[in-house]
């Protein structure tokens, strides 16, 4: 069960969990405003309700997390979204970093391999709002190369290596984030895809992420 409700209690605690991310970093003003808008609760059973704005992942079943506020501000600080970019998510989850994205103007594709989360998203209340997200069920690896290019790609979840299918799907000037596994860290990434092919590639802050796996389940 999931209350939908969004009471003036709840948008205190979204604000002061806003503030706390703004605290920690993250000065995209357009990027806090998308989650101050956004009640996290609604993608959260009423058992966890009361918690739901502590800045911490919890579990939404299959082995996924809904990830941290400050997870999700960060990695879409890094990939600049702007209004009406076509951006490919690899791992829906719960939606929640979908809707942020589409909260802020984005065409979003996104794509999700475990079946049962797939189908709880069909039913979500909050899919309505927010009409220029696709939904996918597929291998996040292979991308969804009949919609691409895309402006931007993000990854939420553990890559062992830079998916060459994906920067194939990603445009000129596109930048993917991803955070990819190595040496045992989860380093966060920004990788831009130059005009003759080869990728910048910088590093940023170490993260946790559960781990991005091939195939459909």
């Amino acid at each position: 069960m999931r209350n939908f409700e969004d009471t003036y209690r709840h948008k205190g605690l979204r604000k002061k969990l806003i503030d706390s991310i703004r605290d920690k970093g993250i000065t995209d003003e357009n990027v806090l405003n998308a989650m101050m808008n956004i009640p996290r609760h609604f993608f959260m059973d009423t058992a966890l309700e009361h918690i739901a704005y502590q800045d911490r992942a919890f579990p939404i079943g299959e082995g996924q997390t809904i990830s941290q506020p400050y997870t999700v501000a960060y990695q879409t600080q890094l990939l600049q979204v702007k209004p009406h970019e076509k951006i490919l998510e690899i791992g829906t989850g719960s939606a929640y970093q979908a809707m942020v994205l589409a909260e802020m103007g984005a065409n979003v594709f996104t794509i999700e391999r475990q079946k049962k989360l797939f189908d709880t998203n069909k039913n979500f209340k909050l899919r309505q709002r927010y009409p220029s997200i696709k939904y996918f069920y597929g291998d996040g690896f292979e991308g969804l190369p009949t919609y691409a290019p895309f402006d931007k790609i993000i990854i939420t979840a553990a890559a062992p290596f830079i998916p060459p299918k994906l920067i194939d799907q990603l445009k000129t000037g596109g930048k993917m984030v991803i955070p990819l596994e190595g040496n045992g860290i989860q380093k966060m990434m920004r990788i831009t895809k130059n005009s003759d092919g080869t990728l910048d590639e910088e590093a940023f802050s170490n993260f946790s992420f559960v781990p991005m796996l091939k195939g459909r389940s």
